[in-house]
């Protein structure tokens, strides 16, 4: 199932340069443009509260966006730099790149992780520990993962879930090239320590 991609809502900005610029600021806005796509780049604005709110809501240069813009037709963006006030951190201007459907991005996707109750290990009560609620891939525009499923039947104790025990979307792979560890179950706290204390008495019985 393909990602749904939010909407980015803009104007059209008249005229350029530093001057326009000050006047969309004047006017509570954000200037930015749009490049890229073969296609002359757009003067833009957003509001800034509805700018600030995205980038304080986090991955706003991580998302594609479905940008819309009164008598233009919709177009698939990422954020490719917000520029911000060097004394009080405010954004004050942005680039927005156009994508094809059949481009590759990087994109953080979400895990999931399912049959929880059919899992051994959580029975016994053990702990799962996520290690990446999300993982970083590298994604065709057009053929975006809602989430990544992790199933947990079977998983005993001690079980590791690596990536590559992940079924991921066709043409997807992650931007690290390790193995790295998404999740893993682990023992209670209570039994670890008791398996901790069993094991230094059976060290210290030895050594005797």
């Amino acid at each position: 199932m393909a990602k749904e991609i939010p909407d980015l809502v803009a104007q059209e900005r008249a005229g350029t340069g530093k001057g326009a610029a000050r006047a969309a600021r004047r006017a509570g806005m954000v200037p930015g443009v749009v490049y890229g796509g073969d296609v002359d780049p757009l003067a833009i604005q957003i509001p800034f509260n509805e700018l600030l709110k995205k980038l304080k809501a986090g991955q706003f240069k991580s998302t594609l966006w479905n940008l819309k813009v009164e008598g233009q037709d919709d177009v698939r963006v990422i954020c490719r730099d917000v520029q911000r006030d060097v004394v009080k951190d405010l954004p004050t201007h942005f680039d927005l790149m156009r994508l094809r459907r059949t481009s590759k991005i990087n994109l953080y996707i979400p895990v999931e992780f399912i049959n929880e109750e059919a899992a051994p290990g959580i029975k016994k009560g053990g702990v799962l520990t996520v290690v990446r609620s999300e993982v970083e891939l590298i994604v065709t525009a057009g053929d975006i993962p809602e989430k990544l499923v992790v199933d947990l039947t079977g998983k005993d104790i001690g079980d590791v879930i690596h990536i590559s025990d992940v079924d991921l979307p066709a043409g997807a792979k992650p931007t690290i090239e390790r193995d790295f560890v998404v999740a893993n179950l682990a023992a209670p706290s209570g039994l670890a320590a008791a398996a901790d204390d069993e094991a230094e008495g059976e060290e210290a019985a030895a050594e005797a």
